[in-house]
């Protein structure tokens, strides 16, 4: 339970992870920054989560790329 504690995405789903990161950045934007077909072919948030859920190294890049961007404020 303690290791919980220090995982930043602790309590965070991923559909809030997504909503976050298409608010902040855009679908084009996360679409450059990871080139999968669910962020640059006709993108929603559920496709994009039947596809992460599936899909461990791309979920893997949506939830680093959050949490880079949970660093920066601001951006």
């Amino acid at each position: 339970m303690d290791e919980q504690l220090n995982n930043p995405l602790h309590g965070v789903t991923l559909e809030n992870i997504l909503a976050e990161l298409v608010g902040q950045l855009g679908w084009s934007e996360m679409g450059r920054l990871i080139d999968i077909k669910c962020f640059n072919q006709n993108p929603s948030i559920k496709s994009s989560l039947q596809f992460l859920r599936k899909t461990p190294w791309a979920r893997k890049k949506v939830e680093d790329l959050y949490l880079h961007c949970k660093a920066k404020p601001g951006t």
